[in-house]
């Protein structure tokens, strides 16, 4: 249904590939689909789809694209595991808000001006949530996110309606650090998390072992309805 697309910089000094899946109609909004340490892999290019066939414009902007470009890896396969996780010292972070910013605003000139719902995925979850905190995004959407209690002191700039999925067993976000998400965020209004009693890190994923399908349905009905009531 897609295909890669140019995104400019928000300098205008370079240009980065996204995906971008359009729906058949005239869309009213976007959605930007934040990838894991494994690149916009085929998993992330469903969910474009997915999100083209609800009716939005969507797009998968490659984060890792300074460090290589087009990166696809497998988080069943372990060589390629060792490989994702050795990308994250590699890459910039604040970096890499910028290129969102700039896929947001490309997002939102194609959904013609309309509202722009970004959701992200591990290490895309933990972009998310910087997101919400530094850019003009509509609505936020993170999944087992990583490292949140170390930007909790951010939290306060969050403005727009944003949801976290948290599962409790994650072996990648312990115990404590759950329990400062939710003592962290508990009184700001903008903010709702769900936990996912028993199941681990990627649970959500598009395709592979990870998956555990009744919660991954689960988790993304709940993400479509926030983004049909936050982005109308």
């Amino acid at each position: 249904m897609g295909e890669f697309t140019s995104v400019s910089t928000l300098g205008g000094d370079a240009q980065f590939d996204a995906y971008m899946a359009k729906p058949e109609g005239e869309p009213t909004a976007a959605i930007i689909v934040i990838q894991e340490i494994f690149g916009v892999n085929e998993g992330i290019r469903r969910k474009c789809d997915a999100w083209a066939k609800a009716g939005y414009v969507a797009y998968a902007p490659d984060l890792f694209w300074r460090i290589e470009p087009h990166i696809e890896l497998d988080a069943d396969v372990p060589e390629e595991m060792d490989k994702a996780l050795g990308l994250i010292p590699k890459f910039d972070q604040d970096q890499g808000i910028r290129d969102l910013e700039a896929t947001i605003k490309a997002a939102r000139q194609a959904a013609g001006g309309g509202k722009v719902g970004l959701v992200g995925y591990c290490l895309g979850g933990r972009t998310v949530f910087m997101a919400a905190c530094r850019t003009d995004g509509d609505a936020f959407v993170g999944y087992y996110g990583v490292g949140i209690d170390g930007l909790l002191n951010e939290q306060h700039a969050i403005g727009k309606p944003t949801m976290l999925h948290i599962p409790t067993a994650d072996h990648f976000v312990t115990p404590d650090v759950q329990k400062a998400m939710h003592e962290g965020l508990a009184d700001n209004p903008h903010v709702t998390l769900h936990d996912y009693e028993g199941l681990d890190h990627g649970f959500a994923a598009e395709m592979g072992k990870r998956r555990v399908e009744d919660a991954a349905q689960l988790a993304d009905r709940r993400t479509a309805d926030f983004f049909a009531e936050h982005l109308a």
